[in-house]
């Protein structure tokens, strides 16, 4: 088995696909993947490339325009297959790639120029996101016919696919993203740590990842003054960068909230992963915005494989992330209120001895492991390679 894996998102990039295909890949055979990937110029990306136990090759693999029938659009397209063609990929038995677009649209036309079989994955917010155009959509629509296997990152995703793109179920494969345990794991409270970055003995209520509307940090924002009335020492905390951050932080000081309000930046993977341990509980307060949604939600696996319970949207898939009522709680996060009552409820239900962080954590172990991932999808590209031959 040979493969190429096109995806502009990988390491050093942040984000769940870049780690998903990070985690994935590398517990494939060595040197039987070859992965082109945008390129970076940073010290760090020198280092993944020289670890990494699969061959990476970087080209550049951004664009202003993922469309086709400006200059811009088209040329990164017909600039992306001829450099990926000069590396010549010989000796292939599949072609994977990171989305629909705009990586699978190169794919599809690599799979055809080589006669190879194409698996693409899909996240949920990449193809609804792709339903506000015209054009995009008949590139998607194109990828999704023309791909022989589609891995879905959730139930919700492939019904996705199902209902708005008429894809046939049986070209739909589901398996869930997951998590390093070893890496992932409850630890005992670290004074030192809480008192280093003043959580002292509040009650701290975390939230990793990047900030984008469908994530609802700011709804998380609005919902404080309520929560507090029943826990006053409650502390909100943001990990994360983007493009919603200036507005984050007016919002904090129009409602006067810097008190119960800290955001975290700059954090390296350790003091990230005591961030979850140290926590008291996790939440993802997300919502379907427009047509972007929330397609899964690794951060909340990672936080129950650390012994956390979790509070997220009913929008999107993130309520296969945990055993509801057990491990976490789905609330509506469009509007405050109900998120300040699932913390509410969340914390008295945490004193009575329930969301213990023994099953938080069991509920990861039995169905998210990484291993168990690469597992399932090393099967499935076997299986495909074989009805190839």
């Amino acid at each position: 088995m040979s493969i190429l894996l096109l995806s502009e998102i990988f390491p050093p990039t942040h984000g769940g696909s870049g780690r998903w295909f990070f985690e994935l890949y590398r517990r494939l055979e060595p040197s039987t993947v070859r992965i082109i990937t945008h390129e970076h110029s940073i010290p760090e990306q020198q280092e993944i490339d020289r670890d990494f136990p699969q061959d990476i090759q970087r080209i550049p693999m951004k664009s202003e325009s993922w469309g086709i029938k400006d200059l811009k659009g088209l040329g990164f397209y017909l600039r992306s297959t001829l450099k990926i063609r000069k590396l010549r990929p010989e000796g292939l038995s599949q072609i994977h790639c990171g989305r629909a677009i705009p990586e699978g649209f190169i794919g599809l036309i690599l799979a055809r120029m080589l006669n190879k079989p194409l698996v693409c994955y899909v996240h949920g917010e990449d193809i609804e996101t792709a339903r506000t155009s015209r054009e995009l959509i008949w590139i998607v629509k194109k990828v999704l016919s023309g791909a022989t296997q589609l891995i879905c990152n959730s139930q919700n995703t492939g019904a996705l696919l199902e209902v708005h793109w008429h894809v046939p179920r049986e070209k739909i494969k589901v398996l869930n993203p997951g998590v390093d345990p070893d890496r992932f794991c409850p630890a005992p409270e670290d004074p030192e740590f809480r008192a280093e970055y003043g959580w002292d003995s509040r009650f701290v209520c975390l939230t990793v990842g990047r900030l984008q509307r469908r994530k609802g940090h700011d709804m998380m924002i609005q919902a404080i003054p309520k929560a507090v009335e029943n826990i006053p020492d409650l502390l909100y905390v943001i990990v994360g960068t983007g493009e919603q951050y200036d507005h984050l932080k007016r919002l904090v000081i129009d409602l006067k909230l810097q008190h119960h309000v800290q955001f975290l930046q700059q954090l390296d993977d350790v003091d990230l992963i005591r961030c979850y341990q140290q926590c008291d509980l996790f939440i993802l307060p997300n919502r379907t915005d427009g047509r972007d949604i929330e397609g899964f939600g690794m951060v909340l696996v990672e936080a129950q494989a650390s012994g956390k319970p979790v509070i997220a949207g009913n929008s999107g898939g993130t309520a296969e992330t945990m055993h509801i009522n057990k491990t976490g709680l789905i609330a509506d996060c469009s509007s405050p209120e109900p998120i300040a009552n699932a913390i509410y409820k969340l914390k008295n239900s945490i004193g009575k001895g329930l969301f213990d962080h023994k099953d938080c954590r069991q509920h990861v172990l039995d169905h998210f492991t990484w291993d168990q991932h690469a597992s399932k999808a090393g099967a499935l590209f076997e299986e495909l390679g074989a009805k190839d031959c």
